[in-house]
């Protein structure tokens, strides 16, 4: 179902731009700080961070792009709890603190639980991390309250039925490729949400650049359609057509994208029926060409005892079976990563990368079929 009303749209600051892609807080301040005076003079004024996005430096790349350099009511600030670091109450009031000096910010707009899922669902229950944030709430340091949630819907109904008055609203990932897709369930989570009265905003509308980077044939179906319109435009469009979606959020690291992303909410045109079944199309194209549905978002990596690139592995292994490029240039930058990373093939199978993967992916398996593909007769040196 379609919805027509106006929805909000905010800036993730998941991927900001850095100057070196392997130092994810080697942030290259001039050009966020152009993004975000870009984003806001087109007229938004949401922005979404996270403890430990870049590496557990992001918040402090926010105040001083945008919170030191403008009035704290002309702009939303988002962050979260991050609900797999905290051990007991007293470090989710420290956590709370040390967040509002990273900030910069005397009181957050927003402020999610980070992250929800079975593997953290009982700490929080025995910390109460639902009754801190209601009292923090109730102390005027956060305006609204939220959950940004990764599992299965009948866990969601669980979380709601028990702690829904406390929540304001519930973050999901939505987009088209996850919409029916068994290890996400967006359609399923986002009924959920609305059988609760919960307003939901949208994260990974374009699934981490998958929607973005299609295979050709896909591509070229979206442009026969729309030909003047971008392929994120799409994926946009699909996720703020959803009733009871009131905002949808993306990570922008040029100002290319930001001039498309706003012009798609500025001037928003429902999926209309004849699109979707060309969505649907573009779906079946891109499940046969992409082995590892992989978002890139590095929860993974944290902690990982071999310091496995893991998600930059997926995407060359991706890489080639989306294209019909050479499988040795791909190779090469696999060697390149793994001068500094632990290679796919020194897996030690502990799962930890498993226990926090928001997708629910069977990392250790898909490690070894890169392994597979990149380790077998290479010349190339191993990491020491």
């Amino acid at each position: 179902m379609t919805q027509e009303t106006k929805v909000d749209f905010g800036f993730g600051c998941m991927r900001l731009p850095v100057l070196e892609a392997d130092q994810p807080d080697s942030f290259d301040y001039e050009k966020i700080e152009s993004l975000f005076d870009a984003f806001l003079e087109k007229g938004f004024t949401y922005f979404d961070t996270a403890y430990t996005y870049h590496g557990y430096h992001a918040e402090e790349a926010v105040r001083k792009t945008l919170v030191e350099r403008h009035p704290r009511d002309s702009f939303r600030l988002a962050t979260k709890m991050p609900l797999r670091d905290f051990k007991d109450a007293e470090d989710l009031e420290n956590i709370f603190q040390e967040q509002l000096g990273h900030c910069g910010v005397e009181y957050f707009d927003y402020y999610l639980l980070h992250n929800m899922g079975t593997n953290v669902y009982e700490k929080c229950k025995k910390y109460d991390a639902f009754g801190f944030v209601a009292k923090k709430k109730a102390e005027g340091r956060i305006r609204q309250v939220g959950m940004s949630f990764h599992d299965m819907p009948e866990l969601l109904e669980e979380i709601l039925s028990q702690y829904g008055e406390v929540l304001d609203f519930i973050q999901l990932q939505i987009n088209y490729m996850d919409w029916e897709q068994p290890n996400v369930q967006a359609r399923r989570c986002l009924e959920v949400a609305r059988r609760y009265g919960k307003p939901v905003t949208v994260m990974e509308p374009c699934k981490g650049g998958t929607l973005v980077n299609l295979p050709e044939e896909a591509e070229a179906l979206l442009k026969k359609t729309r030909p003047q319109a971008s392929n994120a435009s799409w994926a946009m469009r699909f996720a703020a057509s959803q009733e009871g979606v009131t905002r949808v959020l993306s990570g922008m690291n040029s100002m290319e994208q930001v001039e498309d992303n706003t012009g798609v909410f500025l001037n928003f045109e429902p999926i209309s029926e004849e699109e979707q079944k060309v969505i649907d199309q573009v779906k079946e194209i891109i499940e046969k060409n992409t082995p590892v549905p992989c978002t890139g978002c590095a929860y993974c990596t944290h902690g990982c005892p071999k310091q496995i690139a893991i998600p930059q592995y997926f995407a060359l292994y991706n890489n080639i079976s989306r294209t019909t490029g050479s499988f040795s240039s791909q190779n090469v930058y696999y060697h390149n990563l793994s001068l500094k990373h632990g290679k796919a093939g020194d897996c030690i199978g502990c799962g930890q990368c498993e226990k926090t993967c928001p997708q629910h992916l069977p990392i250790r398996q898909y490690l070894k079929d890169v392994a597979g593909k990149f380790e077998a007769g290479s010349s190339f040196p191993t990491r020491r």
